[in-house]
């Protein structure tokens, strides 16, 4: 009996030795969470035990038990790294699809050939569904989750159809009259001021606008300040049409052909007016409008040019200060190409493309559970839901008892190296102990034998 109770104190001792050193072995993994040898008493009896003389039967392991605390978080440089700041697991998946899920801390994520959202062992990191353009969740059901694909273009081709452009002109400049010199855009004395903005044809293909401002002398005396525009795209000169209600400018010669512009005028209080007088606080300018036809083999590109912001809210002024572009927007668009990817604390994935468009893409899925120490590991960091650890309970990030997701971090293993080689030290001379035990019961049989 003797010998058994000692070597069940070296089976009990081993595995003391076992769990601290794989503690150890993943003092540098990421969202390891370290485990603790637990050992209870083995005490057999029956009806006719005299329990008052029963020594016991030994020891046994009665459990390896992980211990969930958070684990520190080291910051990095890659957005998409992730680190949980409370309680929660990710959710990963081994293929598109599949219900077979694991439940992992460690969340250094990375891209893989198809461009989604993968751990190190290639298992697709599950995210809830979004609405693409707001980023509102649809449902938060295991079911529902899918593999994050971030794509590295967004967005189909729009041609430009408005152009708007808003700016103050300096009343102060001298008028350039009428026949005394050509506009040419090559001829920087021929203008007064110039600026130029970006449209896009149906193929998405950029082109420059430049807008020239020729400031004009009075027809008549009294007659307000008179200011003439003409556009070129691409450095081909266009004709700029007037709507109906406005005026022509000057028009101007290129070689053989004769282009158009339009003439825009101000009160004598540098506000905006028409053929009719000046506008009313609320009135805007109605659109010019100019043709140009790419040689790429898209759809001619027709652009009403209107002298105000989007909203409607400024005007063009002529006041008596410097040249300034107060607005400007185009409402088209080319293809967008990946420029970066967001993360915030409640897991919303968004990524963002050089043509100005933002894309939702989900929500990480996070999961809990009643009984985390009843999760059934799966190596890699990974855990797999058991009968004792109960159905995953699903949320997100940041709200109710889930904890929030630092992007650009990962948490580090939770364990504590001091207290591990103590623990070492402390399981060795166990160890020890019921090897003397197992000695001394040894000695004291063969003695017994010797006897004569």
């Amino acid at each position: 009996m003797s010998f058994n109770i000692a070597l069940s104190g070296l089976s009990a001792s081993q595995r003391d030795l076992d769990t601290s050193s794989n503690n150890i072995a993943n003092v540098n993994t990421t969202g390891f969470k370290g485990s603790r040898a637990e050992f209870a008493d083995v005490y057999a009896s029956s009806i006719f035990t005299n329990n008052r003389t029963k020594v016991g039967d030994g020891v046994q392991t009665s459990r390896v038990a992980q211990q969930f605390s958070q684990g520190t978080l080291d910051f990095t440089e890659n957005a998409l790294d992730m680190a949980i700041k409370g309680n929660g697991f990710f959710v990963t998946a081994p293929e598109p699809g599949s219900q077979d899920l694991s439940y992992t801390r460690a969340g250094a994520f990375k891209l893989d050939r198809n461009s989604f959202l993968v751990d190190n062992s290639g298992s697709f990191l599950q995210a809830y569904p979004v609405n693409r353009e707001t980023g509102q969740t649809s449902s938060t059901a295991l079911s529902t989750t899918r593999g994050v694909e971030i794509p590295s273009t967004a967005g189909q081709p729009r041609a430009t159809e408005n152009l708007f452009q808003s700016v103050n002109l300096d009343s102060r400049e001298t008028p350039i009259p009428e026949g005394t010199l050509n506009f040419d855009p090559a001829d920087p004395t021929s203008y007064t001021d110039s600026t130029s903005a970006t449209v896009y044809d149906s193929l998405g293909e950029a082109h420059t606008v430049t807008s020239y401002y020729v400031k004009r002398g009075p027809v008549d005396p009294g007659d307000p300040n008179m200011w003439d525009v003409y556009q070129t795209v691409d450095g081909q000169l266009v004709d700029f049409n007037a709507p109906a209600g406005y005026e022509d400018a000057e028009p101007t010669t290129s070689g053989a052909d004769t282009y158009q512009g339009m003439r825009i005028r101000f009160d004598a209080s540098g506000n905006p007016s028409d053929t009719s007088g000046p506008l009313t606080p609320g009135g805007t300018f109605q659109p010019g409008q100019f043709t140009f036809t790419p040689t790429n083999g898209s759809e001619p590109l027709t652009v009403d040019f209107n002298f105000r912001s989007q909203g409607g809210g400024d005007r063009p002024t002529q006041f008596a200060s410097a040249f300034e572009l107060t607005a400007l927007d185009q409402d088209g668009s080319t293809v967008g190409r990946l420029t970066g990817v967001d993360i915030d604390e409640k897991g919303l994935i968004a990524a963002t493309y050089s043509n100005g468009q933002t894309q939702f893409l989900g929500q990480v899925a996070m999961v809990n559970f009643n009984n985390e120490q009843g999760l059934d590991q799966a190596g890699g960091t990974k855990w797999k839901a058991s009968i004792n650890s109960g159905e995953a309970i699903t949320g997100i990030a940041g709200q109710g008892t889930f904890g929030a997701i630092e992007s650009s971090a990962l948490e580090n293993s939770n364990v504590n190296l001091t207290e591990e080689l103590v623990d070492i030290i402390v399981a060795q001379r166990n160890y020890q102990a019921n090897s003397r035990s197992l000695e001394v019961n040894s000695t004291l049989q063969q003695t017994i034998l010797q006897i004569r």
